[in-house]
């Protein structure tokens, strides 16, 4: 009997999709960092991109008709275009594991990627070693966040700066059926927009005006304050990795992708902008009876949530960006 859509609860602070792990390298004292999401068997995936300035590696199911259309794994890093380095230390340690498509004597994994651009902040930039100290890492259940991963050194609200931008990092959330159906979603939010809540309508990160309220970054790009923001092109991007155990074809797991990926408006102002890499993955396991449009409200739900959290974890103490001693 399929779930019941009503039925449907959001687990906040955890990513326990069945057989999926989760895994990080890197943290806030290096202020970069990455994070793997490790599938526990090849699997069908779509992925959307939003924003104009995304930064990818592997990620062929943006090309209409290519022969790979499953991931072993998918990899978020910090470094931008640096950090895609550490997708080969993913693919040799899930090569060891004998994980890939077989060709010849050898495997060949699938792991799409995709960078955040946190370059003014971390000390150091995601490597090989670091793609698979995050595969060493990953595990069940896992309900780490804030700045660790790829989150370590995520930024948002960087319409005025740096300086009166807060952090951002990594969230996770769950949304689950009686039935089984489950759908996990892992967000790195790095974003130039401001982060609300869309359950309150009130923001909760972002930028900060001099009394330290918030500066609605919407409102100002309207009234051409994108100068303002010149210093932050090509430095966001919020990239969501949702994983559910639903039976979805390709073009299931295309429609989902799209509707998990409208959580980034209904949390981010402005998203999908010209300056932000926005991307979400989906992937479909494929062991629970699902229908694509169940599956991408539900991606969406827990997608948001994992949002929040994301920046609500980074920020609960510590100094700012703009702050000394950072």
């Amino acid at each position: 009997m399929e779930a019941d859509p009503t039925d449907m609860v959001i687990q906040e602070g955890s990513f326990h999709c069945p057989g999926v792990r989760v895994g990080h390298a890197g943290d806030a004292d290096l202020g970069s960092g990455c994070s793997v999401v490790v599938l526990d068997h090849a699997s069908r995936y779509a992925v959307h991109v939003g924003g104009g300035a995304a930064s990818l590696r592997q990620v062929a199911a943006v090309f209409a008709g290519h022969s790979v259309t499953m991931a072993d794994a998918f990899l978020v890093s910090g470094g931008s275009a640096y950090g895609l380095d550490a997708t080969g230390g993913v693919l040799r340690a899930l090569e060891a594991a004998g994980r890939g498509t077989p060709v010849g004597r050898m495997v060949v994994p699938a792991v799409p990627s995709a960078a955040v651009f946190d370059l003014f902040v971390g000390s150091t930039r995601p490597g090989p070693e670091m793609g698979a100290a995050a595969v060493v890492d990953a595990r069940f259940a896992d309900g780490r966040e804030g700045r660790i991963g790829a989150g370590s050194g995520c930024t948002v609200g960087k319409l005025l700066g740096l300086d009166r931008a807060m952090w951002g990092g990594v969230g996770v959330a769950t949304a689950v059926w009686p039935d089984g159906l489950t759908v996990s979603a892992l967000a790195v939010v790095n974003a130039f927009g401001n982060v609300r809540d869309p359950d309150s309508g009130d923001f909760v990160a972002g930028a900060r005006d001099g009394a330290g309220g918030f500066v609605d970054a919407e409102r100002a790009l309207i009234g051409g304050w994108m100068g303002l923001a010149s210093g932050t092109a090509g430095q966001n991007t919020t990239i969501g990795v949702v994983v559910t155990n639903g039976t979805l074809d390709g073009v299931g797991c295309t429609r989902a992708a799209t509707l998990a990926a409208t959580a980034l408006p209904d949390c981010i102002r402005p998203c999908w902008t010209g300056v932000d890499g926005d991307v979400v993955f989906l992937a479909a396991t494929g062991r629970q009876v699902a229908d694509a449009h169940q599956v991408g409200i539900g991606a969406c739900r827990a997608l948001q949530r994992a949002i929040v959290r994301a920046v609500t974890v980074a920020n609960v103490d510590g100094p700012l960006p703009g702050d000394a001693g950072r």
